[in-house]
């Protein structure tokens, strides 16, 4: 079993956000506008693209969108290894905080990396998030 996890192209990760978080919408829906400058993550298990996750730099912040594992593989760690892999990027590029806006059924998976929640909460088409971070300095 040979995973590897490399840089992608935006394009690449539209089909999996598509299938996995929004499948009822348009594909358009899961694009980004600032897809064209993040740096987007793949996690590829004997070339099959399995997981990608998102990363958009503002500032000495890093905001990772999008984290997404097909469905028949989810619960194998993929999702956690591209979580950490988004980590130990953060910290190399010498950020001071990463964050998301995480489904609040989600919390606990990020509560794993040390990424707490905060106040700001919100509702998106009937789902309910909750911002989580990680401050490194």
């Amino acid at each position: 079993m040979c995973i590897q996890i490399k840089q992608i192209k935006a394009e690449q990760t539209w089909q999996l956000r598509h299938t996995v978080m929004w499948p009822h919408k348009e594909i358009n829906y899961i694009k980004l506008p600032q897809d064209e400058t993040g740096t987007h993550f793949g996690l590829f298990k004997t070339n099959a693209l399995l997981a990608v996750v998102s990363l958009f730099e503002e500032k000495d912040t890093i905001q990772f969108r999008k984290l997404a594992t097909k469905v028949s593989e989810q619960g194998k760690g993929y999702g956690s290894m591209l979580l950490a892999h988004s980590i130990a990027y953060a910290k190399e590029k010498g950020t001071s905080r990463l964050w998301c806006n995480a489904r609040t059924d989600k919390l606990g998976f990020y509560q794993k990396f040390n990424l707490h929640p905060t106040s700001y909460k919100f509702t998106k088409d009937g789902i309910t998030y909750v911002v989580v971070d990680r401050v490194f300095k």
